[in-house]
Formats: C-alpha cells, sequence, structure tokens
C-alpha cells in the first residue's frame, strides 16, 4: 500500500512544471503547473500574483531554444509550446500598448506600462528629442527618487543613472535641471502618469521592431502600433499603413506580404524577408493579433486566417483575446479599492541597469550635420539582450542582414548618440511613404560605412562624385538584388509546380468519382447516357471486370486464411 501511495505521489510531481516568470521590475515569480495546463492558467496565475485586472494588455514571452522569440498562446499547453527542457524561465511584457495609457483605469495598470516603456526607452526602441529625452528621464527620476534633495543628491547625481544606450554630459545636467526645478511635489503616480502622456506623444511609441531586409536587400524593421504598421529604416520611417488601409498579411517561408489599399481604389503589396521561417511566421502572427486587437470592434468579428493561397496548405491562427474596445469598456466598470502598489525603485537589473557606469559622451563632433542623429539600427542591435522583441541575430547569422565593416566599426564609434536633436514628425510621413531607389543604395551606404544617413547628407552626396566605396556598395546592391530575384522566380516555380500537382490531384479523384457513379445501379439520365456508349462498353468488359473478379479473389482469399487461423 505504502509502495502504491509513493508511486502514485512521484507520478504528480512528474506531471508537475516549475515555470519561473521575470517581470517587468525584475523580480521573479515561480510556480508549479500540470503538464496539461493551458497558457490561460498560468497567466491567470501570475494576474493575481500582480493583482492586475487589466490583464488583456500584457502577455508571456519566452526564447526556444533557436533564440527565437513567441508569445504564448493561451488556448495551448504551455508544455507543448516550450521546446526546451524544464524549469521553463518566460518574461512578462507589455503585448498590446494601450491606445492612450493615461485612460487605464487602475494605478497598478499604468504603473506596469510605464515600466514597459521605461525599459524601450534604455533598449532603444523609444527615439525622442534630446529636450523629450531629458523630460523622460526627469519623470523617471522624480517617480523612483522623489523630490530634489540637496543633501542625498550631491552635484552630478543624475550620472548614476543610466536612461539610454548612450547618452552626454549636457543631457545629464538637463535632466537634473528639470527634475531639480520643474517637478518638485509631484507624487510618483503623477510622475509616472506625466511619464506616459509624453511617451505618447513620441512616434515610436509601442514599437516592438522586427528585423528584416526589404526586397533591394536593405536592412529594415516592421513593427505594429496601436495605430498601424510602419517600416523603419536608419533612422526614418519609411511607411506608415492604418489598420483600416491593410486589408490582408502573410507569408511564404522567409517571406512576408502586406497588402495595403491606396487612395483611388489602387492596391500596393509590400514584401519583406525574415531571417528564418520561424521569425517569418512569429512576424505574421504579431501582425494578425495586433491588427485584430485595435481595428475590430468586438471579439466576435475575429476570424480564423491562413497564411497560404486557397489550394496550398499553410499555418491557421486566430486571435483569440478580447479587443481594445471591449477591454476599455471592460475596465471602466471596474469597481474596488485601489491595490497597494510596491515600486522597486532603481535599482541595478539584468536588462535595464539604472545605476551604472556605461558610455557618456562628454562632446559629440558636429562636421556636416546640423544635427546629432541617432540610428535606429544601433539603438536597436540592443534588442539581443532584451526580452522583450524578435530578436536580432548574433554574428553568426549576419548574412541574414546588411554586413558591417572594420571600418564601420571604427566610425560607429565616434560620432554615434542615441538621442536625436531633430527626428521625423507623424505629420510629415504621407500615408503610405515609399522610398525612393536613389534614396534607398545612399542609406545602403550610409549604413555599411558605419553612421546614420541623415536628409543634409543624402542632399550633399547627391551632387558628389563616385568613390570607391559607392562603387563597392552599387556592386553589392545589385548583387542582393540578383539574389532576391532569384528567390522570387524560384517561389514562382515551386507555385506552379504546386498547383500542377493539386491539379493533378483533383482530376484524379473526379475520375474515381465518375467510375464508381457509372458502375453502380443509380438510375439517372446522364449515367445512362454514358453506360450505352460503345466506349463504356469496351471499358467495363476488359477493364473493369476483370480487376472486378481479381478484387473478389483477393479478397476470399485472405478470408480463407483468416477463417484457418
Amino acid at each position: 500500500m505504502l509502495s502504491r501511495l509513493m508511486s502514485g505521489s512521484n507520478r504528480s510531481l512528474e506531471r508537475e512544471q516549475s515555470c519561473t516568470v521575470r517581470l517587468l521590475d525584475d523580480s521573479e515569480y515561480t510556480c508549479n503547473i500540470q503538464r496539461d495546463a493551458k497558457g490561460q492558467y498560468l497567466f491567470d496565475l501570475l494576474c493575481h500574483h500582480l493583482n492586475l485586472l487589466e490583464k488583456d494588455y500584457f502577455g508571456i514571452r519566452f526564447v526556444d531554444p533557436d533564440k527565437q522569440r513567441h508569445w504564448l498562446e493561451f488556448t495551448k499547453s504551455v508544455v507543448k509550446q516550450m521546446r526546451s527542457q524544464p524549469p521553463y524561465t518566460m518574461c512578462f511584457r507589455v503585448k498590446f500598448y494601450p491606445t492612450d495609457p493615461s485612460a487605464l483605469k487602475e494605478e497598478i495598470t499604468r504603473y506596469l506600462v510605464f515600466l514597459q516603456i521605461k525599459r524601450d526607452l534604455y533598449h532603444g526602441r523609444l527615439l525622442c528629442k534630446t529636450s523629450d529625452a531629458a523630460l523622460l528621464a526627469a519623470y523617471i527620476l522624480q517617480a523612483e527618487i522623489g523630490d530634489y534633495d540637496s543633501g542625498k543628491h550631491p552635484e552630478g547625481y543624475s550620472s548614476k543613472f543610466q536612461f539610454f544606450p548612450k547618452h552626454s554630459e549636457k543631457l545629464e545636467k538637463k535632466i537634473a535641471e528639470i527634475h531639480k526645478l520643474e517637478l518638485s511635489g509631484l507624487t510618483p503616480a503623477a510622475a509616472e502618469l506625466s511619464f506616459l502622456r509624453k511617451a505618447q506623444t513620441l512616434e515610436t511609441y509601442g514599437v516592438d521592431p522586427h528585423p528584416c531586409k526589404d526586397v533591394s536587400g536593405n536592412a529594415a524593421f516592421l513593427a505594429f502600433t496601436p495605430y498601424g504598421f510602419i517600416v523603419l529604416q536608419g533612422n526614418k520611417r519609411v511607411h506608415f499603413i492604418k489598420w483600416n488601409d491593410v486589408t490582408k498579411m502573410k507569408f511564404e517561408g522567409k517571406t512576408f506580404f502586406v497588402s495595403v489599399n491606396q487612395k483611388e481604389d489602387r492596391k500596393m503589396v509590400l514584401t519583406y524577408f525574415a531571417s528564418t521561417p520561424e521569425a517569418c511566421k512569429h512576424l505574421w502572427k504579431c501582425g494578425v493579433e495586433n491588427q485584430s486587437f485595435y481595428k475590430l470592434e468586438k471579439s466576435s468579428q475575429v476570424r480564423t486566417v491562413s497564411s497560404s493561397n486557397v489550394f496550398f496548405k499553410g499555418s491557421r491562427f486566430r486571435y483569440s483575446g478580447r479587443v481594445a474596445k471591449e477591454v476599455m469598456e471592460s475596465s471602466a466598470k471596474i469597481k474596488r479599492e485601489p491595490p497597494e502598489i510596491h515600486r522597486s525603485g532603481l535599482v541595478p537589473s539584468r536588462s535595464c541597469p539604472s545605476i551604472t557606469h556605461g558610455p557618456r559622451l562628454s562632446s559629440v563632433p558636429r562636421t556636416r550635420r546640423r544635427a546629432v542623429h541617432i540610428s535606429i539600427m544601433e539603438g536597436l542591435e540592443s534588442l539581443r539582450d532584451s526580452a522583450h522583441s524578435t530578436p536580432v541575430r548574433s554574428a553568426s547569422h549576419s548574412d541574414a542582414f546588411l554586413p558591417c565593416t572594420s571600418a564601420a566599426v571604427r566610425e560607429g564609434s565616434v560620432g554615434e548618440t542615441t538621442i536625436a536633436d531633430e527626428v521625423y514628425s507623424p505629420s510629415e510621413s504621407v500615408l503610405p511613404t515609399p522610398v525612393a531607389e536613389q534614396s534607398l543604395e545612399l542609406l545602403l551606404g550610409r549604413q555599411i560605412n558605419g553612421s546614420p544617413c541623415s536628409i543634409e547628407e543624402e542632399n550633399e552626396s547627391e551632387g558628389s562624385t563616385p568613390t570607391s566605396t559607392e562603387l563597392g556598395v552599387e556592386v553589392r546592391y545589385l548583387c542582393l538584388r540578383s539574389h532576391t530575384q532569384a528567390e522570387q522566380m524560384n517561389m514562382f516555380v515551386c507555385s506552379v509546380l504546386r498547383l500542377f500537382l493539386v491539379s493533378l490531384g483533383l482530376l484524379f479523384v473526379l475520375l474515381l468519382l465518375l467510375i464508381i457513379l457509372t458502375e453502380s445501379e443509380l438510375d439517372v439520365a446522364f449515367l445512362q447516357d454514358i453506360r450505352q456508349t460503345p466506349e463504356f462498353e469496351q471499358f467495363h468488359y476488359q477493364y473493369f471486370c476483370p480487376l472486378r473478379r481479381w478484387f473478389a479473389c483477393k479478397l476470399r482469399l485472405v478470408l480463407g486464411l483468416l477463417k484457418d487461423t
């Protein structure tokens, strides 16, 4: 009896798996779940631990053994989604950024979104002017260390905190000045709310970048925001497409397609190439979920979408949550005492250290450029250490993106900073805004040389004579373009071959169905006409009857053997 009880307890322990979820404040939540537990069960446990009711904006992200990030699907088993061995490690992150974060009902929700956007600012996903960056950093200081106190905060105290991948001494002084003079008296909740309102106005608010290449071989980042689909190249937004204008998203292998409605009933298809088929599928699923969440009025309007054409097998996916409008209506009905919030403060962390001795730029050379621009490529490279976004491949996978030469490393380490004095304005980006081929070539050349490309530099480059570097860029551009055309030709040949095989299979099935109907005893006029033709009589007596007798003989033989045994 004792052995049975012990074996039963061992089996129950084997059915439980340990899960560790890293939260937005870098603390960890550990629990045990059954092997058949759904993702929704784990997510509900986590939200109960956080005392969170407005939970539809959040999700759980994990990384597979191939370094590809995924969002945990709540309708599927956790264990079946994890390809690694237990114990499992995941991250709790904002999945759908609120369209208006200041309209969130509860302070605990606003605090969690504040922590996420603070991470975005540090990892280079949230780009802004120097003045806006100083204000955002000052709000963070006010929320987490309180009012300025000369006894506690000596001269240069803001330099001990790192809010951005890189920063200058001038920016540190501006942050401290705003914190001292303008934010005194703000409570942590008020400072966080002001931070969210300011971050919401920035063009890269809510950006979760996916690295890829366009049809010309240029490196780009695709992202989905509360307002639509955007494409970033260099430090520019080259496309912005509202969700209502996106008619279809699909993928095939490593190729991602976006069908867009333009003015005057014109349509456009944007094509991009991910580094792997898994990354492309993740990009497609994120696009489907974001469009469903922000565009639809009700979750009952959600439909299952397919990544393939009518006759070809492909991935099928359906968003399973509520949409933004339903979430806002549900939040308005929340009536409870505000939960207590335990703010973590500015403490060192794995992925977003606050107290650090990171690189500081005391001076930045200003040669031909009026403004110092951030290259989004550099800011987004830090995402490989972040638990939020699609992975940027390491050097071993650099063939999927534009390579950097040694000269690029030398130049990039001198003249780049992460804060821009002048950035693009949302009103300047016409919907959609394609980039001319010559501009793409110039952008490619600047990225290979290791520095961002501003508008002023592009205009100056157009009037200069071609150099050996530019000729090398053109050769590389032509090679990439020819390689892309070869990939497209292979895709076309495969599509034609699949169409031929599917058509051949359908004809074979229809032929079998016709033979069965004509050999049956159905009394239908057109079948009687077929049976009376000489061709059918010849087929019936020369082929069908001998084949039927052969099958009957084999069947009797098998039945006789079964009876003997």
